[in-house]
């Protein structure tokens, strides 16, 4: 009798498999969509490498750069290939790049990689057919407080040095920062947003410390990195221009430490120094239903001006 109950039972699960199977919509073919250049090694970490994607046009090419998120303690280049492909189809180049993450090499590496991944790519231009005057950077979380870093801070090209790479240039045309932090200090950011914030490991692992009770503890040894790359310490009026987006909810204190790390204050913050000092900077919240930019619907207008505002 069990046997023949287990046997019921076996063929009504795989009825009931084919059927599903039956309604399903048939799966989408894979997109094809390689870099023209793959895993280039712009350093000499194994993270620190870039896809690159090379535009068809007349002329030098203007290069949109993709910084991945992940508190810089994760993430990875590979993009949706829709959003570079609306690019390439105007003649924009793409690149996307990895970085050293934090729980192995806290603050500088990730920025400083991003920065030589820029100088890098300049580097190349010849080879690859970049304009180096119009290059904009585009990132989330992380990446977008590397963007705002790399877009506000001095340049930190080396002319003298032995190697070419480090001769170029880090400076850009103009940055997209969906969801960045403007601020990583946290003697800062707690009266912005409230305790949860400093819930959320970024802020800890990004100076080396597992907890962040031991970056409070220790924050005297910290400051100098928490306020060196910070993106806010940086706004000055020569700066290119800034596009940002967040999300609608700016309730305070932050509800959580996901809340927290990407809330809208962060903006809120970075454009009231922007405008006191004459810096070009757009925020948008909640896809513009509560704060959006008097120049641009989004983030796609913003770009298309940078890069090809001026094309010929």
């Amino acid at each position: 009798m069990r046997t023949l109950v287990t046997c019921l039972f076996v063929l009504t699960v795989s009825l009931r498999g084919i059927l599903s199977a039956a309604e399903e919509p048939p799966a989408e073919p894979a997109v094809e969509f390689a870099p023209t250049q793959a895993n280039v090694a712009y350093g000499p970490h194994e993270r620190n490498v870039l896809d690159f994607w090379q535009a068809e046009g007349e002329g030098r090419r203007p290069l949109l750069v993709w910084i991945h998120g992940g508190g810089w303690t994760g993430g990875d280049k590979r993009v949706k290939p829709g959003y570079f492909q609306q690019w390439l189809d105007q003649g924009v180049s793409c690149a996307s790049i990895n970085y050293r993450l934090s729980g192995h090499a806290p603050l500088p590496a990730p920025v400083h990689d991003a920065a030589r991944a820029i100088q890098f790519l300049r580097w190349k231009a010849a080879d690859w057919n970049i304009d180096p005057e119009r290059i904009c950077l585009s990132g989330t979380s992380a990446g977008a407080c590397t963007s705002m870093w790399l877009l506000c801070h001095d340049d930190l090209a080396r002319p003298d040095s032995e190697d070419p790479v480090l001769r170029q240039s880090t400076r850009v045309a103009g940055a997209v920062a969906n969801r960045g932090q403007t601020s990583l200090d946290p003697k800062q950011i707690e009266p912005w947003l409230g305790p949860n914030v400093l819930k959320h490991r970024m802020i800890n692992l990004s100076v080396g410390e597992k907890t962040i009770e031991g970056a409070l503890e220790n924050y005297g040894k910290h400051k100098a990195h928490y306020e060196e790359f910070s993106p806010y310490t940086h706004v000055s009026s020569d700066d290119p221009p800034l596009f940002m987006m967040y999300g609608a909810d700016a309730s305070l204190p932050s509800k959580n430490a996901g809340h927290g790390i990407h809330h809208p204050v962060y903006g809120v913050k970075m454009k009231e120094k922007a405008d006191k000092v004459g810096m070009e900077c757009h925020l948008l919240l909640g896809k513009g239903e509560t704060v959006r930019s008097e120049k641009y619907a989004g983030p796609d207008e913003f770009i298309t001006a940078i890069l090809l505002g001026q094309a010929e």
